[in-house]
């Protein structure tokens, strides 16, 4: 079992090199992983990357959600692949053989995590979008389809609420990676949110979720460390 804080990602949903920076130096040895999304990606590109190898030996989760047709999907993950991350996403979307392009492109170096559906889509917006209505009346069943396909293209695991996270596990294996966002701490207050299927650290570790993407609740805390150390004590209770 890995330490409890190796469960931890943390999202730098900042905009800048800067503000980025001061958070890496303060939880560099607190958390697991450092996730770096596209805002922060576009700006600054691979310096951030630099810059959070340089401040520890914490790894990296690229969150690109790379979309494309299969040729181009397959050359930017071998790009990707050069710089030295632990994960990298990418769409499940419509189609298997892009996944296959990301899991060839990556050459091994690092575990392609397929996007399942982001949780902060809801089944009315499923509805909307136009799909069946066994999917949009059960959302754990379109998950489980792309999840399935993600494991066939040779993906190392998903990105899913934890909702899904258990029939993931019972239906793919225990092997098969589960990384969940939309996880709020027991003693955040609720407020005003754009994750629609939440779920406690606990919760979500019970329900089989491998890592746990816990950003805010850290981040706008008084004091951040002390905040991801109360979630290393969440993940503890949950053993």
């Amino acid at each position: 079992m890995k330490p409890a804080k190796d469960f931890i990602i943390f999202p730098l949903d900042v905009p800048s090199l800067e503000k980025a920076r001061p958070l890496v130096d303060l939880l560099t040895g607190h958390v697991g992983m450092f996730k770096v999304g596209l805002e922060l990606f576009i700006k600054e590109g691979p310096e951030v990357i630099r810059m959070i190898k340089d401040a520890g030996d914490t790894d990296i989760f690229l969150d690109l959600k790379l979309h494309d047709i299969p040729e181009t999907v397959r050359r930017a993950m071998a790009v990707v692949a050069d710089l030295d991350v632990a994960f990298a996403t990418v769409h499940c979307g419509e189609s298997q053989k892009m996944l296959e392009a990301a899991v060839e492109g990556c050459r091994g170096k690092l575990g392609v995590l397929g996007v399942t559906v982001l949780t902060s889509v809801s089944s009315e917006e499923i509805r909307s979008a136009g799909f069946q209505e066994q999917f949009f009346q059960d959302m754990e069943r379109l998950v489980l389809k792309r999840a399935a396909m993600a494991k066939n293209a040779g993906c190392r695991g998903v990105v899913c609420s934890g909702h899904e996270a258990g029939v993931i596990k019972k239906e793919l294996g225990r092997e098969f990676l589960a990384i969940t966002p939309g996880i709020r701490p027991i003693w955040e207050a609720t407020g005003k949110d754009d994750q629609k299927r939440v779920m406690t650290p606990a919760q979500a570790i019970q329900n089989g979720s491998d890592y746990l993407v816990i950003g805010r609740s850290i981040r706008d805390a008084g004091d951040p460390v002390k905040a991801a150390e109360k979630v290393v004590l969440e993940i503890k209770e949950a053993f």
